[in-house]
């Protein structure tokens, strides 16, 4: 038709050159092609194909009459056919799902999905074709769309709805919280030297990322020393990834003690070495001439040494991360002519013992032959969250809800 034409009705194939007007109602029951402009102020229903090499305008609310609306429970299946939309709107997350794409697709075929909850796990299906980039779950709000190409029997994405709630999602994806405790090695003592400093005690949560590698060092005991070098060993560090180093404990000095996660003692007039902020306590101080203090422990000073007594390790702390109620971090009892020190709760020694394996306790002095101090014990690192188990490493074991990976050798925990 060569001019304007304004129809109310028409139901048979037509094929219009020029701009077609339509103030009604109009219904194509097969095929209709436009080269021009088709303005429609009513309703357009058509049940062929339209093919326009110009421009469609409508007045009016455009809506989509064809999608699929779906409320599934977990492990669902579902795959495309008369609707090319689907919504899904479970009750609440769901762990697995399937969607299949649609069996004999044709070149530019769409096809949109979205859900109002979490499916934590989603398998695409090609059904004999290839999904690029297909998604390993979806979040809430979140909707995809792909888009058909013959020519390599592919899917590929062409659309996703990123909103607020989105991002923040898939910031947090694959995220979870987990409690840490970090305690490095205690330190030794050497032969009429104060006690050894405990190794530092660090205690906290973090985010870590599923599937992700994380360093597990466990500081070693500081060795004894024989009482002409006249100071033990620091412990060495415990470490968790790039969220927690503690500091190993200073080693017992004939002078002045070594600062370290807690401060060794110190011996006759001088000084206990300086404990870490946060993590241990300084060294006592010696007493005189033959009193040597006790080392520093992560929740007390070491306590100095008085007339021919050597001062007794500074307490540890105690945590229950490991599922138990446990003290660590006790600091090594001091030499004196008339006795040694007691070691610190939390496995601290008191010569002739090493400080305890395991909880980062210092090692323990005498004065008397054989005159020689004691080593302090190696570190810990533990990992605990809650619910079912998620990360690898380390010795694995439940309680009370959590799940917890105890190291007690470097290692390395994958989340």
């Amino acid at each position: 038709m060569a001019g304007t034409i304004i129809v109310d009705r028409i139901e048979s194939d037509a094929s219009y050159a020029s701009t077609i007007n339509v103030a009604a109602q109009v219904t194509f029951s097969n095929t209709v092609s436009f080269s021009s402009t088709a303005n429609v102020t009513g309703n357009m229903t058509v049940t062929g194909n339209v093919t326009t090499t110009g421009t469609v305008k409508s007045t009016g609310r455009g809506f989509l009459e064809s999608y699929d609306y779906q409320v599934p429970t977990t492990g669902f299946s579902y795959t495309f056919g008369t609707y090319n939309v689907l919504i899904l709107n479970p009750a609440g997350t769901l762990a697995t799902g399937t969607i299949t794409m649609p069996a004999n697709p044709v070149d530019g075929m769409t096809v949109t999905f979205s859900s109002t909850q979490e499916i934590t796990s989603l398998t695409l299906a090609g059904n004999g074709a290839t999904i690029n980039n297909t998604i390993p779950g979806l979040v809430p709000g979140q909707s995809m769309s792909y888009i058909y190409r013959s020519a390599s029997t592919s899917w590929f994405v062409f659309n996703t709805a990123l909103t607020p709630t989105l991002l923040t999602t898939l910031a947090n994806l694959g995220q979870y919280t987990v409690n840490y405790l970090a305690v490095a090695g205690g330190a030794g003592s050497s032969g009429g030297s104060g006690g050894g400093g405990a190794g530092g005690f660090l205690t906290g949560s973090t985010s870590v990322l599923s599937g992700t590698p994380y360093t597990i060092t466990v500081g070693g005991g500081g060795s004894a020393s024989p009482a002409p070098i006249g100071q033990g060993d620091n412990g060495t560090n415990s470490v968790f990834g790039s969220f927690a180093t503690a500091l190993g404990g200073g080693g017992g000095s004939s002078g002045a003690g070594a600062a370290g996660g807690s401060g060794g003692g110190g011996r006759g007039g001088s000084a206990g070495g300086s404990g870490t902020a946060g993590q241990g306590s300084a060294g006592g101080p010696g007493g005189g001439g033959n009193a040597c203090g006790g080392g520093g422990g992560a929740g007390a000073t070491g306590n100095p040494g008085s007339g021919g007594s050597g001062g007794a390790g500074g307490a540890g702390t105690t945590s229950s991360l490991s599922g138990s109620s446990t003290t660590y971090a006790g600091g090594g009892g001091g030499a004196g002519s008339s006795g040694p020190g007691a070691g610190g709760a939390g496995g601290g020694a008191q010569w002739p013992n090493n400080g305890t394996a395991n909880t980062g306790g210092g090692g323990g002095s005498i004065w008397n032959a054989p005159n020689a101090g004691s080593s302090g014990g190696s570190g810990i690192v533990i990992i605990s969250y809650a619910g079912s188990q998620k990360g690898t490493g380390g010795t694995v074991t439940t309680a009370s809800g959590n799940t917890i990976h105890t190291f007690t050798t470097s290692s390395t925990f994958t989340a």
